[in-house]
């Protein structure tokens, strides 16, 4: 199945196949001149969507295949933050995954970035689907677990100066140009859906049980791997270079980004989009 999107006739191919079709993946690969892996999972569902799965056994298998077919480049999606987070089985998979890769191909490029947020992402959009119906919020260790969000356009800059720079045997940690806590970045998200609501610090203990309950739905709004990952700070571990250090600043504000869609939360959903375009134009 292949399915043309943007550019010209031929330029561009989205073919689907599944990550366990081996033959389809090494046919993939062998053609290939450079390959990017940006293959992930927050949570593990089944016996096949495993962290194992996804963070450890593909990665080896893609980086073995890249180095077979002597392709030129291997750039991995990895995550920050995951170094001193032990008790955390996404943290461990993802770290094994970049293990794999470093042992099996010498032309890789592991990119690291803080959370992403864009206007389809699984980070603002459902903090504020919350927001928006919750008549409270709960905070997991106060809230003060700092992040470095990184806006999506800016990572994909990142990975177009990371090929074109030819940026080989590195690890990179991708953070946005602000540090936030995971307080300010709910209360940035009321104050932009504007809703007033109140934050209570959650006991963890608390917090587990309810996590065992949030694990029963299909796509969970956060589960115990995760509670124990807020733990840990998102931000530069400082044992790799960042994308500022290379002279690949990301520039994106959080506020100004997420304001571009944060419309369909407010009282007059897409109507306040529109009203706001207007009064912008007046002035």
């Amino acid at each position: 199945y292949s399915l043309k999107t943007q550019g010209n006739p031929g330029y561009v191919d989205v073919i689907e196949s599944s990550i366990f079709d081996e033959d389809k993946i090494r046919n993939f690969i062998k053609k290939t001149d450079i390959c990017i892996n940006l293959v992930g999972i927050l949570f593990q569902k089944g016996k096949i969507n495993t962290f194992k799965n996804i963070h450890e056994t593909f990665p080896n298998f893609l980086s073995r295949l890249c180095n077979e077919y002597q392709i030129e480049h291997f750039i991995h999606l990895s995550a920050l933050g995951i170094e001193q987070a032990n008790d955390s089985n996404y943290a461990q998979s993802k770290l094994n995954g970049e293990n794999y890769i470093k042992k099996n191909f010498d032309n890789y490029s592991i990119l690291k970035p803080s959370v992403v947020y864009s206007v389809d992402d699984n980070f603002t959009t459902n903090f504020m689907k919350l927001l928006s119906i919750l008549p409270f919020f709960p905070l997991y260790y106060n809230g003060k677990t700092k992040f470095m969000p990184i806006n999506c356009s800016d990572l994909t800059e990142i990975i177009y100066q990371v090929i074109n720079q030819k940026l080989k045997s590195i690890t990179i940690e991708c953070i946005g140009p602000e540090q936030i806590t995971l307080r300010e970045i709910i209360e940035k998200l009321l104050k932009l859906i504007e809703k007033k609501r109140m934050l209570i610090p959650f006991p963890i203990i608390i917090a587990k049980f309810m996590c065992i309950f949030t694990e029963l739905f299909p796509k969970p709004l956060i589960t115990r791997d995760q509670l124990r990952l807020l733990k840990y700070d998102n931000i530069p571990s400082r044992k790799f270079k960042t994308n500022f250090d290379l002279n690949i600043p990301s520039y994106s504000n959080f506020d100004l980004e997420v304001e571009k869609y944060c419309y369909m939360w407010k009282e007059a959903g897409q109507f306040s989009r529109t009203n706001r375009e207007n009064n912008n134009h007046q002035r």
